[in-house]
């Protein structure tokens, strides 16, 4: 640990903060702030300007010629917008740090005392340490589940069994460790801290029970080539530090052919139960079925947001947790229908799918359809529902969307939406997974 004064025009407010996931830049980053917590960031510079200065250093981490925040970004993003009130999101913010900047009491800093960790591990260890209570938006802010679910599925962190030391006792058993060198299990826990990216080498940690999910003689393969990257540093902690990061690496491997081919899914006979006879059971209450409220289910997609897809994670959110179908309807065929296009629109760039500039909604899906299939990614059912979409069928078509958006008389039914989003449900997530 070092403690260091930090130009405040170095410091970089973090777009991959555990609070918010990734964010495509520091812009966004500042923005998600305010929109979510513009009462705490207010109360927060009040007390900086009041005091003169700022109680707790923040921890950063030295990134180039810069050095990223990792806490106190609420802090250092007060102390940028009171030094430059034009950066605040709104003209009213902008209005209230320009007040609040008048009411300084001295020579305004240009350095930042700063915690200086190069070691991005520790980084993480002191994050798991901190943050409780929040003395009304003052003191640090508590993470909420989902800020800890995003931090878990960044780093590998958790309650549960490390996948890197059950990885690492099976490569031991087949003889496939580094020979050289230990593997950084931290940063194989984050590497393989979603369950996107362990199926992508053939393992599940489900249930915190590892298993593996394809030919284990090829996932192990894989393993030990991944162990020997990380363990002689071709790979290192900075390469895989988030989401497109961590996909790179995964997608040059798979190029090479050294992941498992995941057409090739093994089913382990101690996951299926065979009763030879009808056993009787006591009679239970009866079930109620869950009644669905949202356009998306609220169950797991395994996706997993980067920061280029942040409009696209933030749609996704609205339309799987907080609009009901039913009392907004007209709100949800609308977004529908963006997040189809941003979708397709991201599988297009990402998968280098050639289309023409004038070419429609349909025409595009179509086009994906196929890119899709002969990647083995759909099957011929559902290469015919994005058939159907281009040929106006009743129940989904291109049609019936653009007339959600553009017909005064076509009202759209809650029922109709929730069957086309059933439809078309796996193209989407593959087009956003891509």
């Amino acid at each position: 640990m070092a403690i260091k004064n930090i130009s405040l025009n170095l410091l970089v407010v973090n777009r991959a903060n555990d609070r918010h996931g990734e964010l495509e830049n520091e812009t966004a980053a500042i923005a998600w702030l305010f929109k979510e917590r513009e009462q705490h960031m207010c109360n927060l510079t009040k007390d900086i300007v009041d005091q003169g200065k700022i109680y707790e250093m923040p921890l950063v981490s030295p990134e180039k010629s810069k050095f990223i925040i990792f806490d106190g970004n609420r802090r250092v993003t007060c102390l940028k917008l009171l030094d430059d009130p034009r950066r605040a999101p709104t003209v009213e913010l902008q209005a209230f740090f320009r007040e609040q900047r008048a009411h300084w009491i001295g020579a305004f800093p240009e350095h930042i005392q700063c915690q200086v960790e190069v070691d991005r591990d520790r980084v993480d260890e002191v994050l798991y340490r901190r943050h409780t209570g929040t003395q009304n938006g003052v003191g640090q802010s508590t993470w909420d589940d989902r800020m800890k679910a995003i931090f878990v599925n960044r780093t590998g962190k958790g309650n549960g069994p490390s996948v890197a030391d059950e990885i690492e006792r099976r490569l031991a058993d087949a003889h496939l460790l580094p020979s050289r060198r230990k593997i950084p299990r931290s940063t194989l826990n984050r590497l393989l801290s979603a369950e996107q990216f362990r199926s992508r080498v053939g393992i599940s940690m489900k249930g915190g029970r590892f298993r593996f999910t394809h030919d284990e003689t090829e996932s192990l393969a894989a393993l030990s080539r991944i162990a020997t990257d990380l363990a002689n540093r071709q790979i290192v902690l900075g390469d895989i530090w988030d989401v497109d990061g961590k996909k790179g690496y995964l997608d040059r491997l798979d190029e090479e052919g050294i992941l498992p081919c995941l057409s090739r899914v093994i089913i382990k006979d101690d996951d299926t139960k065979i009763e030879s006879k009808p056993t009787r059971r006591k009679p239970t209450a009866k079930v109620i079925p869950t009644v669905r409220l949202t356009l998306i289910p609220q169950k797991d997609f395994g996706l997993i947001w980067p920061g280029r897809l942040q409009r696209h994670h933030q749609i996704w959110e609205e339309l799987q947790f907080h609009l009901e179908v039913k009392k907004h309807p007209n709100a949800v065929s609308v977004l529908f229908r963006v997040l189809l296009e941003l979708a397709l629109e991201n599988y297009i760039k990402e998968a280098c799918v050639i289309v023409h500039e004038n070419d429609k909604l349909s025409t595009r899906l179509e086009k994906i359809g196929v890119h899709l299939q002969k990647a083995g990614k759909i099957d011929s059912k559902q290469m015919d529902a994005i058939r159907k979409f281009k040929q106006g069928d009743k129940l989904f078509s291109a049609d019936t969307l653009n007339k959600y958006v553009h017909s005064q008389n076509f009202a759209p039914s809650p029922e109709h939406l929730m069957s086309m989003w059933d439809s078309f449900a796996d193209v989407i997530v593959l087009c956003l997974r891509a």
